[in-house]
């Protein structure tokens, strides 16, 4: 009982607000949102228009750019935190909790105040150009905050990547040591070890990783508007959300876009609980 109040009270209807504001009207005179809280008076034009411009017009773009940045954040998250994760999982030792405990630590600091300590370190005369040029790897300054999409990607990473590490870490401590042992027993090497043994039975923590990664990554507008200035360049869904929301006249455009994005984050859910259920019944097997 108290899992379903909970969920009712910040989630259904939080969600129902969001369709009220999406099937409202606005105020012709105060231009802002009219929330319509009886369904049988809502109005799906705003959701109409919004479906075409996602799907054919302008707002396509953005939701292909925002996917584009996920998914490459995404593999970034991956190269970076599978191999932290089995360090600390399977070397670490008696320095595991130490590196736990720097992992846990940006969660100290808010997140724009990481972001901003990042347009320091990324401007034309900071530490990023200076390193690149130390190394040779760039002959002048590059301009990191100016509509880059390489920027927002690194700072997907960067701000994401704890969410990525702990539960994959989580899985992998909790694999059967005799089980490596045994494919090492078996003349398989240490390479062959990894491929065959804990590679997929850590397949259920790295999707787990990656779907509490990417759920946040979606909505994100913090990262764009801080690291390139909101540059139209790099704009992600959840910059639109907030500039419809916020600064502009059409509320249910805002909404109606909170609820698509959702309608797809639900599926990528759905998909993750279906692997999960069927790798469990195997498991049974």
């Amino acid at each position: 009982m108290p899992g379903v109040v909970w969920l009712v009270a910040f989630f259904v209807l939080s969600v129902y607000a969001v369709m009220a504001v999406a099937f409202g009207t606005v105020d012709p005179i105060l231009r802002t949102s009219i929330p319509e809280w009886n369904p049988i008076a809502w109005d799906f034009t705003a959701m109409s228009d919004t479906l075409g411009r996602v799907f054919g017009g302008d707002l396509g773009a953005v939701f292909l750019r925002t996917l584009k940045f996920v998914a490459t954040a995404l593999a970034g998250c991956i190269v970076i935190g599978y191999p932290v994760a089995y360090y600390v999982a399977r070397k670490a030792g008696r320095w595991r909790g130490l590196v736990l405990l720097l992992l846990v630590l940006p969660f100290w600091i808010s997140y724009l105040m990481r972001m901003l300590a990042w347009t320091n370190l990324l401007q034309t005369d900071g530490m990023v150009n200076d390193v690149l040029r130390w190394l040779h790897l760039q002959q002048s300054p590059r301009n990191w905050l100016d509509g880059n999409g390489q920027t927002v990607v690194w700072g997907l990473v960067y701000g994401y990547l704890p969410f990525f590490i702990l539960p994959l870490y989580s899985t992998l401590e909790r694999i059967d040591g005799r089980l490596i042992e045994a494919g090492r027993d078996l003349g398989a090497s240490a390479l062959q070890t990894f491929i065959r043994v804990t590679l997929p039975l850590s397949i259920p923590g790295l999707m787990a990783a990656s779907v509490i990664t990417i759920l946040p990554m979606f909505g994100d507008y913090y990262t764009n508007t801080y690291l390139t200035s909101g540059s139209p360049r790099t704009e992600m869904v959840g910059n639109q959300i907030e500039n419809y929301l916020l600064g502009t006249s059409q509320p249910q455009t805002g909404a109606s876009l909170v609820l698509v994005l959702m309608a797809f984050l639900f599926v990528l859910m759905a998909y993750y609980l279906y692997s999960t259920l069927r790798q469990q019944r195997m498991a049974e097997r």
